[in-house]
């Protein structure tokens, strides 16, 4: 369990990093990690009043989420009482469930004053996304396969540490890059990463990111690594030749019918932040979830290589805590579920088996938490097992 949040707390260092990579709209922003209660309720659904971001447009049509036939309302033991889902939402400063079953809806709640228009901030859930995106950019034939190397696609990093990374070592957090992902460390690569524009005409995240060391051979060993999530959003803008935002929406809000606009926040750059900081509604963020579980399909569309969806999402390298491992992107969980998860309480939880997918949204009084992790964990296994047989 210690192994788990510790990986966990290490997803914290985005958070961190998007405290000096973005471009604060307001005067004196504090860091995203110190933001009040308050300041959380108020900035989590307009964070594009915090931050410049990118809208990534919605089409026509929207894919339909109908109720299903029966709804549930699943209570749990944790920490010595029995709980229901409005316990949960208002002991974890929760803003949304959604539970989707087969597609349909078994349970929808809000809270802390939010509207199912309200769209909410991702953090590393956007990780996923970009993730995604990648698979979009290989069914197009932009990016030839995962066995590619990344210097293909962004040349500014020939002739450093990432000669010879292929992509999947990317998705694979296991590039061998040396990195420090410490977010107490001022110094440290995550907290300096992006923070600055090194090199007129190059991505700052691409000119820090080619100074930095090798420390393991590509694909021997799992390292989390912020800042090559946003490389990797800055690989797949190269190869498509258009802004991550512009992709999203040609390859999966329109496409499959998102139901608003999403925004994406940008670096200093003015490009999206691969790793970090999507806004959504709830109930697009189900239906990431169930594009993922219906294999990368939009309608008769296959958006995805048809093999994608399930590789990205089960384990393809042992990540040092007790769990199946790590996919593209995406984590294993002990449950049997994949994860896309951001700090702060937010997740997409998927049992592929079940064809159920959970998403929470929350504002958490911090960016992890043993306890935390153990709360939801019970509260999604609740969920889970109300939802057998509906």
């Amino acid at each position: 369990m210690r192994k788990i949040i510790l990986a966990m707390a290490a997803s914290a260092a985005l958070a961190a990093t998007g405290a000096q990579a973005q471009v604060a709209l307001k005067p004196g922003v504090p860091s995203i990690l110190q933001w009040s209660p308050e300041q959380q309720r108020e900035w989590y659904p307009a964070i594009e009043t915090v931050y410049q971001v990118r809208t990534v447009p919605r089409g026509a049509r929207v894919h339909p989420l109908p109720a299903a036939g029966r709804t549930i309302a699943p209570t749990f033991e944790y920490a010595g009482k029995t709980w229901t889902v409005d316990d949960y939402m208002a002991a974890y400063n929760v803003s949304g469930v959604l539970v989707l079953k087969d597609g349909k809806v078994l349970l929808e709640k809000y809270g802390l004053g939010r509207k199912p228009e309200d769209r909410w901030t991702s953090f590393s859930v956007a990780k996923s996304v970009t993730s995604t995106l990648v698979g979009a950019a290989i069914q197009d034939g932009r990016i030839k396969g995962l066995e590619d190397v990344v210097t293909n696609y962004v040349p500014e990093l020939k002739g450093s540490a990432y000669e010879g990374v292929t992509v999947r070592q990317l998705l694979m957090m296991s590039s061998g890059v040396k990195w420090n992902e410490d977010y107490t460390d001022p110094n440290s690569d995550v907290a300096r990463a992006g923070a600055a524009i090194l090199e007129p005409g190059v991505n700052p995240i691409v000119s820090y990111m080619r100074r930095l060391p090798r420390a393991n051979e590509p694909g021997a060993k799992f390292t989390y690594n912020t800042g090559e999530t946003d490389l990797v959003g800055v690989l797949v803008s190269k190869a498509v030749g258009k802004s991550l935002s512009e992709y999203a929406s040609e390859k999966l809000w329109k496409p499959y019918g998102m139901e608003r606009d999403a925004i994406w926040m940008v670096d200093l750059a003015g490009h999206e932040r691969g790793g970090c900081c999507m806004s959504m509604t709830l109930r697009d963020y189900g239906r990431v979830g169930q594009f993922m579980l219906d294999g990368g399909k939009a309608g008769d569309v296959q958006v995805l290589p048809p093999w994608w969806a399930e590789q990205a999402t089960t384990p393809q390298i042992t990540n040092g805590a007790p769990a199946p491992g790590y996919g593209y992107f995406w984590w294993m969980r002990p449950n049997g579920s994949y994860d896309a998860s951001g700090i702060f309480g937010q997740s997409i939880t998927t049992f592929r088996d079940d064809r159920l997918v959970i998403v929470i949204n929350a504002a958490w009084p911090q960016a992890t938490g043993r306890e935390l992790a153990m709360a939801r964990t019970a509260f999604v296994n609740a969920i889970r097992e109300a939802a057998k047989g509906a």
